[in-house]
């Protein structure tokens, strides 16, 4: 037994020295500092390239406009990105080990050995004049190196293995699976869905989007850019078949259930036609992309926003603000008391000719609401003045003016005419741009502060002192009068001749607070009637008095308001401003405060 393991260590020790002898003999290691597999190599010149894997066809590209195509065996385009990474780390590509040429010469099999007989791959590079030729062989003992030859260099060398994993076994590996290969830039869209044909083209100045066909009207923004970017996202799940000669009316493809055809100025940028569905994957259809032979199947819902009626593709907006608005100018020819206009002066908005300050929020509102306003009918495209008599547009009792320099007449961004209720739609009304010939129709309910006087802009705080500085309030209440006197914080006393008692002195002294501070929850206006107020005699009068001698008053009607969005109504009030008569909707929580503090008890004998 000795003596067996000892042969076996010798031969063991045999084996290793004559590894390490060859190792030291061919392999020599690459010296620091050595230069790449290919010098002078640079991936951007690259125009061509051919890759052959052992016993599979070859798989031949071409360089065009920054991309590359599969020329053979399929023409289609190539996956750039993967293109582009190989040939990246081929410019990187430096060898570990490099055997020389008389190395090699003393193996009588070299070439089977190193497996450059029948190479793994092929690889077949032009660029700028300068071509190189590639043999893969096999992979080294541990199975971590790859032997490399190049062709018209003396000698193999060995690199890593991680470059050769790059290496597509066939065209379908690299074949682009993106439906269509669209630039960022389009600017006109042919769709033929069924029947009907779409044209739209986007203005090369604002860059909106304009339908030409089978109408003249404004174009859906939203909805043609986010088609575009969907289609620029689908992909083809499969590829069915290359074959040219293949019968597409099989598929749905000849006449095509839709087509759609981009292109920027006179050029076809790309074109898209999709058929039928796919019976053996149900939402997937089969589709085609203009100028090649492939047929794909791509999900249903990449191509569904294309599918739409003309209709779908109009503007649903009434207006697309591109100017900012410096003038907002209202008219109503039969309540001219309403007529205002809001201009815009560098840092807030005025209203013209009038005394009070404007509403910043609510006029933002109005802006926001009139750019916001959504067409709920398209009602005829061509009108005649009977039928715009017949809507209540030949003389609109109300219009509405945007204007971007204030004072310009000229400078009109966008003017719409306001006419009578759809009687066939309720809760609709007729409605025109002054630059359309065509006729709408819009919610009412959508219309917002546009159905707004021009008081109702006016900021809501109307007065402010504090409770600190009263010295008194005065209630006058069906025929009787009641003052009470404030000493101090919660010590309110009854002034001589007042009836009654005090019964909750940090109530009343949280009214008189909030009196102090009023705020309306919404203006009136200065057209309202005694009789809209429900303001009599006997209505509640409430005046307060500071200690300097100033008296700030209001009159509390009758009439509760409905306030939908509280659930709840509230009194209608009126107050003296600037010298005019101002009605108000009385804040909820203040008004029922009033109603329990600030009352004058039945006069009695």
């Amino acid at each position: 037994m000795k003596s067996k393991n000892t042969i076996f260590w010798f031969l063991l020790a045999a084996a290793l020295a004559a590894a390490i002898w060859v190792s030291n003999h061919y392999y020599q290691p690459v010296p620091a500092g050595q230069p790449p597999l290919l010098p002078g190599f640079r991936p951007d010149l690259v125009g061509s390239l051919e890759i052959t894997p052992s016993g599979a066809r070859e798989i031949s590209l071409a360089r065009t406009n920054k991309t590359w195509l599969l020329q053979s065996p399929v023409r289609y385009p190539a996956q750039t990105a993967a293109v582009d990474g190989l040939l990246a780390a081929l410019q990187k590509l430096t060898p570990t080990l490099a055997l020389s040429a008389g190395e090699m010469s003393r193996h009588k099999n070299a070439e089977a050995e190193y497996g450059f007989d029948n190479p793994r791959f092929r690889l077949d590079l032009s660029a700028d004049g300068h071509a190189w030729h590639l043999l893969v062989g096999g992979k080294t003992a541990p199975g971590d190196g790859v032997y490399v030859r190049v062709v018209g260099v003396p000698g193999a060398f060995v690199t890593g293995v991680d470059w050769v994993n790059q290496l597509p076994r066939d065209a379908a590996t690299w074949r682009d699976n993106a439906l269509l290969d669209l630039p960022a830039v389009v600017d006109w869209l042919v769709i033929t869905n069924g029947a009907q044909a779409i044209e739209l083209r986007r203005d090369v100045t604002n860059h909106l989007w304009r339908m030409v066909r089978p109408l003249q009207a404004r174009a859906d923004n939203i909805l043609i850019l986010s088609a575009l970017a969907q289609l620029r996202t689908a992909k083809a799940t499969r590829f069915v078949t290359d074959d040219p000669k293949t019968d597409l009316a099989a598929y749905g493809l000849e006449p095509a259930a839709l087509d759609v055809w981009l292109g920027s100025g006179t050029n076809l940028l790309a074109a898209v036609h999709a058929g039928k569905e796919d019976p053996k994957s149900a939402g997937e259809i089969y589709s085609r992309h203009e100028g090649w032979n492939a047929i794909v199947t791509t999900p249903t819902n990449a191509l569904a926003a294309w599918r739409r009626p003309v209709s779908d593709f109009r503007d649903p907006n009434l207006l697309e603000l591109t100017t900012p608005a410096a003038e907002i100018e209202v008219r109503n020819a039969n309540q001219t008391f309403n007529n205002f206009t809001l201009q815009w002066h560098g840092t807030n908005w005025t209203m013209a000719g009038a005394k009070f300050a404007v509403d910043q929020d609510q006029v933002r509102s109005l802006i926001h609401g009139v750019a916001s306003l959504r067409i709920a009918d398209f009602v005829k495209e061509v009108v005649t003045t009977p039928q715009l008599q017949s809507w209540g547009l030949a003389n609109p009792s109300w219009q509405v003016t945007l204007r971007s320099v204030p004072g310009d007449t000229n400078s009109v961004i966008a003017q719409i005419f306001f006419g009578a209720v759809n009687t066939n739609t309720p809760g609709e009304i007729y409605v025109k741009r002054a630059d359309e010939d065509g006729v709408y129709a819009v919610n009412q309910s959508d219309l917002g502060l546009l159905g707004m006087p021009g008081d109702f802009f006016r900021v809501h705080p109307v007065w402010n002192f504090s409770v600190t500085n009263v010295a008194s309030v005065t209630l006058r209440q069906n025929g009787g009068v009641r003052q009470m006197v404030r000493h101090g914080t919660n010590d309110w006393a009854l002034a001589p001749g007042s009836q009654g008692i005090i019964a909750n002195t940090p109530e009343l002294e949280e009214t008189i607070y909030r009196l102090g501070q009023l705020e309306v929850f919404q203006w009136f206006g200065r057209s309202a009637t005694d009789d809209q107020l429900g303001i009599t005699t006997n209505s509640l009068s409430v005046t307060l008095e500071l200690k300097s001698g100033e008296k700030y008053s209001l009159v509390v009607g009758d009439t509760l308001y409905p306030l939908p969005s509280l659930r709840t109504r509230a009194p209608l009030a009126v107050v003296t401003l600037e010298g005019e008569r101002w009605a108000f909707i009385v804040p909820p929580l203040l008004a029922q405060l009033m109603s329990e503090v600030l009352t004058v008890p039945p006069h009695t004998p």
